[in-house]
């Protein structure tokens, strides 16, 4: 598959899961976390294919993805977690907003001094950076479900086939 194609299942992917948070959602762990562990997964796999990068790549990447990750949590923070007809949902407000326009911010000066640094651009999978964003904020926001002693809502099947 071509460059253009991943980045726009990516960003599909992205649009669903932000407009369902948007909308206020069951907060169950497999939507929780399946989007960032797969995205996370595809974007090591894409680092993976990379040949030709040295350890200041590597460290460059973890310390990227150790920031995204940091990042997220603190989006995940401002997730608002609550109880519906007995059950977790979750719901994006405002301030996750504010915090995500911060953190690409942020990102993006991060990513402008690795290029300065020398980063090899191949060594920046965008799967990889959104991954590990979401998957930070499903820590946050997964802790918060399961320190409020309300259940995580049952799994949707797909296609309402049960």
């Amino acid at each position: 598959m071509g460059n253009r194609v991943h980045v726009a299942l990516i960003a599909a992917v992205v649009v669903v899961v932000v407009v369902r948070r948007l909308r206020g959602e069951p907060l169950n762990a497999r939507d929780l976390f399946a989007p960032p562990v797969v995205l996370t997964g595809l974007g090591a796999w894409a680092l993976l294919q990379r040949h030709g990068l040295g350890a200041g790549d590597y460290a460059w990447v973890a310390a990227g993805a150790g920031l995204g990750v940091a990042l997220g949590a603190a989006r995940g923070a401002t997730v608002r977690v609550y109880e519906r007809e007995g059950v977790l949902w979750q719901r994006y407000t405002g301030r996750t907003f504010l915090v995500a326009a911060l953190s690409l911010a942020v990102m993006t000066g991060f990513a402008a001094l690795a290029e300065r640094g020398g980063l090899a651009p191949d060594a920046r999978p965008v799967q990889l950076s959104i991954g590990v964003g979401f998957l930070g904020e499903a820590l946050v926001v997964g802790y918060r479900g399961l320190s409020s002693g309300v259940p995580f809502a049952p799994e949707r099947r797909a296609f309402g086939i049960r």
